[in-house]
């Protein structure tokens, strides 16, 4: 019989440890990443709904610029009707495509907003789907409550 070579059972140990230990590698490699955890609790932004469309107008007691989930800044307010007193947090859209039609909004402006009334974050919202500020109106959403900042509504 002839002599074993001297790095053969070095050469077995490897390949031994790789087949006993690849099926661990492999499963884990496969398992989706978690997310971090400022991900994980972020709460998903409702959607529009037709049914729930309303109409108020009020002063703006403030305004503000909120970090969306797809790195744009969204542009708030804080609206407390004429009417009731009700104070709502309105979300309005995108700020690049508020500069892009001209609107500029202060805490004192009174506004009228129709868009659709939800509850985001235990907070009465409304989603906006057109704001007049004096004789300026935007639409900022189709009738049916679509984004017109959205790429499938852009030219």
């Amino acid at each position: 019989m002839p002599p074993a070579h001297p790095f053969a059972a070095a050469h077995i140990l490897v390949i031994a440890s790789f087949l006993i230990l690849s099926p661990f590698t492999l499963a884990q490699s496969t398992q989706p990443p978690t997310p971090p955890p400022a991900q994980q609790q972020t709460p998903r932004p409702p959607r529009y709904n037709t049914a729930t469309e309303t109409t108020v107008n009020g002063v703006i007691d403030s305004v503000q610029q909120v970090q969306g989930r797809h790195h744009w800044t969204g542009t708030h307010l804080q609206l407390k009707t004429t009417d009731t007193a009700t104070t709502y947090d309105v979300h309005l859209g995108p700020a690049w495509f508020l500069t892009r039609n001209h609107l500029t909004l202060a805490a004192g402006d009174h506004v009228q907003i129709t868009g659709s009334k939800v509850s985001f974050n235990n907070t009465d919202t409304i989603l906006a789907r057109t704001i007049k500020k004096a004789e300026s109106e935007l639409t900022l959403r189709n009738p049916q409550g679509f984004p017109l900042w959205s790429r499938r509504n852009m030219p």
